[in-house]
């Protein structure tokens, strides 16, 4: 009999075809009941079971349940665009979630959801399908395909998809070849954002971005929403892109993004993305140079906001984090303050169904991405669907995604403005003195403080994601960004007669921005990109720590990250549901220059006492190695201090670079680090 992960696996693969037709490269098939065909396949069904039910390994019989009622879902056309931006979107997708939800056990479920699948949106039922598993009990093991092998579509140039069905139809499946998928196919380099295409159209970046969204997200059942520190989560994750992409940017010779404030200004960049919708075949609109956003009156998506409801919702979130509180729907005073604001705000900016009074501080950030998903066409007048920015597996694509975010990034830091700068107990750790640090490549007779990257060709497999396309394989070769491994060496003296335990807290800033200018400390101290962050004890006298580049806090390795489901051997027992959540593991260095850039890497050891929150936690549990994104699963975040710690307050004006704000503190250290990039392809062995 089949076990869960086979279930579940045919359901969320090839969305769009059938589910008489057989799953898992024709090795499964649903014994499916009459009524679960749709009406259009119904008076087949017989002899389409006899067509395409035989010569397979796997059968799966369904039980003949009576069918639900899901009128609710069927107002999203089942091959039109699904949003979770789009508020009514959400609203049923919840709704879906809670059907999943509710079911007895996992047979019920799989039973319910293989009659729903061919009746309601793609996207959509993989989205809830995809939440409900992981946040059900007797599910949470089933491993969760990603969007890349649920809808290739979304990440790649379309121009691949004809070659793979070719090769897939003509070539056996032992014998195919994998097709190239070209870098920067979305413009020429005449376009200077084009410089950064290869970190904004990254697979694996894009995956981050669906996947947080997918562990955190923002409407259903309370059980599903409510989470630890969710609304501070999706303030500091969205930082820290903002800083890498930031940070990437210098290296590339170009300007930090200019904040996207003043929402009735021309956005100067174009884009144009150049993929496809599966469901449709249409392809998600561009946007010219200089376009300005409008009012949105699509009354057919139920996306009807102004400009005005924005600037009326950011002045009014503006005088809330001015006066200290928030005034919650039920009348209220909610405050904002050191230990919870942040999270109140964030679910109050985002907007989640955790924010205190959605109809006075409105849904600026997703409304945000709605006005740029929709600036081609604001009305509907040209029947176009949303662009890349109203999506959230294709939204980190568009370069005006890092403006919007950074105008989100400086409302929060507006927040943190008001609070005083740490002071000495908040910073110190006594009797901890960080003797020296470096950081060096896992090579023999490599030097210290000098680490590499470059480019490298990886491959995957994209057949489960191509609606009726060939069985078996379709792999697919990319090129990414990579960095060499290494290995953080920390000497550390502790003064005391005792075993002091201590956090080892771990960033990498730029030292000058694109023109070789210094950067002043108050701007450096938001660029902190968190490396890692992990406990270490420390006996009485000298200790060296050493540390491998791949065991982050912030990073999954790449076969996390692009694993087939199917194909992979991954211990029944992980907690798949944070699994697939962390930033991917070849990105976790800026890329750097040829002649080599700069950076300050910094490392603190804080109070252990001062960091610690009262529960079990081991960070080398299945999937607990990227907390710093994702948190931990049904657990609260591992690090009772707020997030980006020590950097996420101002310092006081005397303070004009990072020697200045560590030099009273012996548990603090920095080193200049180079990066030099190399422009050579290595294939991954």
């Amino acid at each position: 009999m089949a076990n869960n992960n086979v279930k579940f696996h045919g359901l969320l693969q090839r969305p769009y075809e059938p589910m008489f037709l057989p799953k898992s490269g024709g090795q499964v098939y649903f014994d499916l009941p009459n009524n679960y065909f749709t009406d259009r396949y119904r008076p087949l069904g017989q002899t389409l079971q006899n067509r395409f039910g035989s010569n397979v390994q796997t059968r799966i019989p369904l039980p003949n349940i009576a069918a639900p009622d899901i009128s609710f879902a069927q107002s999203i056309p089942r091959r039109g665009g699904f949003s979770t931006f789009n508020e009514m979107h959400r609203r049923v997708a919840g709704q879906l979630i809670e059907l999943f939800l509710n079911q007895s056990d996992p047979d019920n479920l799989c039973a319910v959801a293989a009659y729903c699948r061919d009746r309601v949106n793609g996207p959509m039922f993989q989205y809830a399908l995809s939440v409900a598993l992981q946040h059900r009990q007797d599910t949470a093991n089933v491993p969760i395909p990603s969007f890349l092998e649920m809808f290739p579509d979304r990440f790649i140039d379309p121009a691949v998809f004809p070659q793979m069905q070719e090769e897939g139809r003509v070539v056996s499946q032992g014998d195919r070849m994998a097709i190239d998928i070209p870098m920067n196919y979305t413009a020429s380099e005449r376009e200077l954002e084009q410089r950064m295409a290869y970190w904004r159209e990254d697979i694996g970046v894009n995956l981050h971005h669906w996947h947080w969204h997918l562990v955190y997200p923002a409407t259903g059942p309370d059980r599903v929403v409510r989470k630890d520190r969710r609304g501070e989560l999706f303030y500091y994750m969205h930082r820290q892109i903002v800083a890498r992409y930031n940070t990437e940017r210098f290296a590339n010779q170009l300007p930090r993004v200019l904040t996207f404030a003043h929402l009735r200004e021309q956005i100067q960049e174009a884009y144009f993305p150049k993929i496809i919708r599966s469901s449709n075949n249409r392809t998600f609109p561009g946007r010219g140079r200089n376009q300005t956003l409008n009012d949105l009156n699509r009354v057919e998506d139920q996306v009807i906001v102004s400009i005005s409801d924005m600037e009326t919702w950011t002045g009014r979130i503006f005088e809330a984090i001015d006066n200290g509180f928030a005034n919650a729907a039920n009348g209220t005073r909610m405050p904002l303050d050191n230990q919870t604001g942040i999270d109140v705000l964030g679910n109050m900016i985002e907007n989640s169904t955790l924010t205190v009074n959605v109809n006075y501080y409105g849904r600026l950030h997703n409304e945000g991405h709605n006005m740029l998903g929709y600036i081609h066409d604001p009305d509907n007048s040209f029947l176009e669907g949303f662009g890349v920015m109203a999506d959230n597996t294709t939204a980190m694509r568009d370069p005006v995604f890092y403006r919007w975010h950074q105008h989100i990034d400086d409302i929060f830091e507006r927040h943190k403005r008001r609070f005083k700068p740490y002071n000495r107990d908040e910073l110190s750790n006594s009797d901890i003195e960080i003797e020296s640090i470096s950081a060096q490549l896992n090579r023999a007779g490599t030097k210290s403080n000098i680490l590499l990257t470059f480019w490298q060709r990886s491959q995957v497999d994209l057949g489960t994601g191509l609606d009726f396309g060939p069985d078996g394989n379709a792999f697919a070769t990319f090129t990414h960004i990579q960095h060499a491994p290494f290995t953080y060496r920390i000497k550390v003296k502790n003064d005391s007669n005792i075993n002091k335990r201590g956090t080892v807290r771990i960033f990498i800033a730029p030292v000058t921005n694109e023109s070789g200018q210094n950067i002043p400390f108050r701007e450096q101290r938001r660029l902190m990109i968190e490396l890692d962050n992990f406990a270490v004890n420390m006996n009485p006298g000298e200790n060296n720590i050493v540390r491998r580049s791949d065991q982050s806090s912030v990073t999954i390795p790449y076969e996390r990250t692009f694993r087939n489901v199917a194909a992979s051997n991954i211990p029944s027992n992980d907690q798949f549901r944070f699994c697939n959540c962390g930033w991917p593991s070849h990105m976790l260095l800026p890329k750097g220059t040829p002649q080599g850039a700069m950076y300050d890497l910094f490392v603190m050891i804080s109070n252990y006492n001062d960091d610690v929150v009262n529960q079990g936690f081991d960070e080398n549990a299945p999937c607990n190695d990227s907390h710093s994104y994702c948190g931990l699963r049904d657990m609260l975040y591992p690090d009772a201090r707020n997030m980006g710690f020590p950097f996420d307050r101002t310092v006081a004006s005397s303070i004009s670079s990072l020697k200045d704000f560590m030099r009273p503190y012996k548990n603090m250290a920095t080193t200049p680090v180079q990066i030099r990039f190399t422009n050579t392809v290595i294939s991954r062995v």
